[in-house]
């Protein structure tokens, strides 16, 4: 990899290094989750249905994990079948429906925390002297572009 004089990654190799280095992080992040059968893209419906007031519409959880409706649909169904969501009839609209987690969802959200926890401080202790905040706040300006 080319590197300008401060040692700094030159042209393309630093975002090449950025997105090699979260492929990296997913993976391994993935590998945690699926000990207590969940995906980051399951864990990421999930927590919006744990920290929500109440059941929300498929479209409301859509809209929040930043996706389309049919993918929520086909996140919601294999929740469903995990046994970690289910689907309720809104109480004002027959036509809508809403998903709500389980007790059982929720304790795999809670031990899915835990396991994303150890992980990252895991990254932290790789990271060494980078302060985890400096990081994140590095981080935040590169998605806000």
């Amino acid at each position: 990899m080319a590197a300008d004089v401060s040692g700094a990654p030159s042209g393309c190799a630093l975002t090449l290094l950025l997105l090699d280095a979260a492929r990296a992080v997913e993976a391994r992040a993935e590998i945690a989750l699926a000990e207590v059968g969940l995906s980051l893209a399951k864990l990421g419906a999930l927590r919006h249905l744990v920290i929500a007031a109440e059941p929300l519409t498929l479209s409301q959880l859509a809209e929040r994990h930043c996706c389309g409706k049919s993918n929520v649909t086909q996140l919601v169904d294999r929740l469903e079948a995990d046994g970690f969501v289910t689907r309720v009839n809104d109480p004002e609209d027959r036509r809508t429906v809403r998903a709500t987690v389980t007790p059982a969802g929720r304790s795999a959200y809670d031990r899915a925390s835990a396991l994303l926890a150890e992980h990252e401080r895991s990254l932290d202790d790789r990271l060494g002297s980078v302060p985890r905040a400096d990081l994140a706040r590095g981080l935040k300006t590169l998605r806000e572009g």
